[in-house]
């Protein structure tokens, strides 16, 4: 059998067949840059949630609605549905490049199972499917409701669990698969990242810097600190710009952006330029006081405009406060 191979993070080429085009999504989503969509797959439905408890099932159905072996997590969720119509593809071949892809990304395959027939009470069977995602249920009515309603018509299932130890923290794929009709396949993809919503909010070393960096083109610099209302780093910062330095010494060749946030508390034009001052603040310690070359770092502000949580509760407006290194393409 071909396969088509999809992308995970960075890591395997993937070939598009010529036969149809991808529909396009709805509006307002983003592909989670942790997996990338099989070739032909549009998003139909998506769900984030900055934090929530999801449980993870990696076992058979032991009983009527019962599964004994579950990971009990919370983190930031998010919940994508892709459909893919009128492609010749069965959905044993889209399992299949699902499972390959994650296990070349080095993921720590959890439970999987595919069914031609769904039955039994294997990961991926109707049982398991309802048990495993009633502990998780979606209450949003759309398309994705199609993975939980068989039809007359409909083909094979499948499911896979796995989970990645990152620098970031951990993280949780859960991959389920429907054959809804002889031309509408759906797959709904749960990725759970248990420590770190967004990019990071991580406890900053170079690793860590370089596992985000890697994965997502930004890291978020918790531990970098500020005096209130001010530009001037305080002595905390000094462990964060020392991983840092320990980062970009080790990447030589590597250009990037320092980007300062703010929270939305007072005025725009305010945090528009405290956000760039405390970015060149974090420039000029780094070229001062640990020698990086300055042309390779370039700060920018951009104040309140790229939350990562409501600014309507002090924890979220803590969160949007921060500094991320960004990374920049090489000088043309």
């Amino acid at each position: 059998m071909l396969l088509h191979r999809l992308l995970i993070a960075g890591g395997l080429a993937f070939t598009l067949s010529t036969s149809a085009l991808a529909q396009e999504d709805i509006e307002d989503v983003q592909e989670h840059p942790m997996i990338e969509r099989y070739p032909g797959q549009y998003i139909a439905w998506q769900n984030i949630q900055n934090w929530m408890p999801y449980k993870v099932a990696t076992g058979p159905v032991t009983g009527y609605r019962h599964i004994d072996d579950w990971i009990e997590t919370e983190g930031r969720v998010t919940r994508t549905f892709y459909a893919l119509e009128g492609e010749d593809r069965e959905v044993s071949e889209v399992y299949l490049n699902y499972l390959e892809a994650l296990e070349a990304q080095d993921f720590e395959i959890l439970g999987s199972g595919y069914s031609a027939d769904r039955r039994g009470n294997d990961v991926g069977s109707t049982n398991w499917i309802g048990v495993a995602y009633g502990a998780n249920p979606i209450t949003e009515q759309g398309p994705q409701n199609s993975i939980f309603a068989g039809t007359s018509s409909s083909g094979g299932a499948g499911s896979i669990v796995a989970r990645k130890e990152r620098a970031a923290g951990t993280a949780y794929v859960v991959i389920t698969l429907e054959q809804h009709s002889a031309n509408y396949m759906g797959a709904l993809i749960d990725i759970v990242e248990v420590e770190a919503p967004e990019t990071g909010l991580v406890v900053v070393d170079a690793e860590a810097i370089g596992s985000d960096i890697e994965e997502y083109g930004r890291v978020v610099l918790d531990g970098i600190v500020f005096e209130f209302n001010s530009a001037e780093l305080a002595e905390e910062s000094a462990e964060a710009l020392g991983a840092m330095a320990t980062f970009l010494n080790e990447n030589p060749d590597k250009l990037f952006y320092v980007v300062g946030h703010t929270d939305s508390i007072g005025t725009f034009d305010y945090n528009n330029n405290l956000s760039r001052d405390r970015a060149e603040s974090v420039v000029e310690a780094l070229v001062e006081d640990y020698e990086i070359a300055s042309g390779r770092l370039e700060p920018h502000g951009v104040g309140p405009l790229v939350p990562v949580f409501s600014n309507g509760s002090e924890e979220g407006r803590d969160a949007n406060r921060r500094v991320e290194l960004v990374e920049r393409p090489p000088a043309q």
